[in-house]
């Protein structure tokens, strides 16, 4: 049996957690919000025609910030369609997805939501068909207690107190050419300068995301962050990344390493970053909102679900909806520990999605509502990560593969609160034959026991939940964890994900 050491000292902080590392993302796309957050008709459904069973696994996923309302769809979008009461909301078609957006469920309805789950709002605005003018409205809309023709229209259509959104997101994508009013990097970063200078002067206090390349293998990667922030480096907070992840051609190796990709990912957009504020002198340090984030399986809607013709416009139709295995839960779950190893940058980041559209919970139109096996990878996650992520040192077997070339068996992250004196250790096996066992030198944390610990395996590496079989994957104790002598040892399943809580 392979072997690994790992060693954990609270003195090598890289850097404080932020909660909206733990944000998600509703977009109006597919049954993410008809038919998921929404359905009047479902038996639990409260009074406002929202699903309570849906709140209460949205609640349990442990989501802080959610941006909303897109996406791809925002580029499209005229905010003012999704205000105002509802027999008088206009239809639109919806050219991102090829579907018609009713506007029955829109920003007012949307933050009625997201008190009930306990998440703040982040709202994109558009800048792929509109620009500076209806940006400036829309945040005069939210964020200005009354006294203007646009506050005080909020306030008659039923919010006395303003919305008071803190992140704003200037567009979506835009390096792709997918996006409607997809422009190279010059002219955005022009654009979205204008904007967030603009916005500043109605609201100094907000943060604002300027957009990165739509991925890390666009053609513009690299020299789209640094035109963009040659121009808008002193108006805006975040720089954004998006990445999705899938098994291609059977090569789970390489699919399992995926988190290699992302750190890649986060470092160079880091390097760009701080290469523009060394050249413009600056004091100030921009950080990463990684604001989509998942396992997707972007083929199968190339290939499969793309709707096209010109009269054929549906409301709310089954889109992106893939069903996720154990081996997608693990490498989700690495997908995480990337992103908290970087917490010293990332700052935000946004599960792509939440609801029905490539998310950790799905439902039925008069059904039920279930976790994916992506669920508890994110819930048991947002929960024990507290405080400060850890520099570690993990000495590990290694594997070959053929998109990221060597890469360790075993990844790791973990976290210490100072306050409550607690740390969890986050790990994955990516092996696909054999276990790992770890050892993990704790002498640092002092006189520690397991809390917790949580496991995600399976013989089959490709087992799911579905609607017949609801719960086939849930977490289970990992009962090799022991602590003796300052060490940890346990050990990690192939293709598995282990959370463990120390204290």
């Amino acid at each position: 049996m392979p072997s690994a050491r790992l060693t954990i000292d609270p003195h090598f902080a890289v850097g404080t957690i932020d909660r909206r590392l733990f944000g998600g993302f509703v977009e109006h796309l597919g049954r993410h919000v008809y038919d998921g957050i929404y359905e009047p008709g479902h038996e639990s459904a409260d009074a406002e025609g929202f699903r309570t069973d849906v709140i209460d696994l949205v609640k349990e996923l442990g989501v802080s910030t959610i941006r909303y309302p897109g996406g791809n769809f925002v580029s499209g979008f005229r905010w003012e369609d999704s205000v105002g009461p509802r027999a008088e909301r206009p239809r639109r078609l919806d050219l991102a997805w090829h579907s018609t957006e009713t506007n029955e469920v829109g920003l007012h309805e949307f933050d009625d939501w997201l008190a009930k789950v306990g998440s703040d709002l982040m709202l994109a605005v558009n800048l792929g068909t509109r620009g500076t003018l209806e940006a400036l409205d829309l945040l005069e809309y939210s964020n200005l207690a009354g006294g203007t023709a646009l506050s005080e229209r909020r306030i008659a259509n039923g919010k006395t107190d303003a919305f008071g959104v803190k992140m704003w997101c200037l567009g979506n994508e835009m390096d792709g050419p997918w996006q409607l009013g997809h422009r190279s990097a010059d002219d955005y970063g022009k654009v979205a300068s204008q904007a967030a200078k603009a916005m500043r002067q109605l609201d100094p206090s907000i943060e604002l995301v300027v957009c990165g390349s739509s991925s890390a293998h666009m053609p513009t990667f690299g020299e789209w962050e640094r035109v963009v922030l040659t121009h808008t480096y002193d108006d805006v907070d975040f720089i954004s990344c998006h990445a999705y992840y899938e098994e291609k051609d059977g090569d789970l190796g390489s699919f399992l390493a995926s988190a290699v990709d992302m750190d890649g990912f986060i470092e160079t957009v880091v390097a760009t970053a701080d290469h523009v504020k060394a050249v413009r002198g600056s004091d100030k340090t921009i950080d990463i909102s990684f604001d989509e984030w998942n396992v997707w399986y972007l083929s199968r809607f190339q290939n499969v679900e793309k709707i096209e013709g010109i009269d054929n416009w549906p409301v709310a139709p089954r889109l992106l909806e893939d069903v996720y295995s154990v081996a997608d839960a693990v490498v989700f779950g690495n997908l995480l520990i990337s992103l908290i190893r970087h917490a010293d940058r990332v700052r935000s980041a946004s599960l792509a999605q939440l609801v029905n559209v490539i998310a950790p919970i799905m439902t039925e139109p008069n059904g039920p509502a279930w976790r994916q096996t992506t669920f508890f990878p994110f819930s048991i996650t947002s929960r024990l990560a507290q405080g400060e992520a850890l520099q570690l040192k993990l000495d590990a077997p290694t594997y070959d593969t053929k998109d990221y070339g060597t890469v360790p068996l075993v990844d790791a992250v973990a976290t210490h609160d100072a306050e409550t004196g607690r740390s969890a250790v986050f790990l994955v096996n990516r092996s696909q034959e054999e276990a790992v066992t770890l050892t993990v030198d704790i002498a640092a944390l002092g006189d520690v026991s397991v809390l917790e610990s949580h496991l995600i395996a399976d013989e089959d590496v490709y087992a799911k939940n579905t609607l017949a079989d609801r719960e086939r994957v849930a977490p289970s104790t990992n009962d090799t964890a022991s602590v003796a002598g300052g060490e940890l040892t346990i050990t990690l399943p192939p293709v598995s994900w282990t959370a463990l809580s120390l204290g």
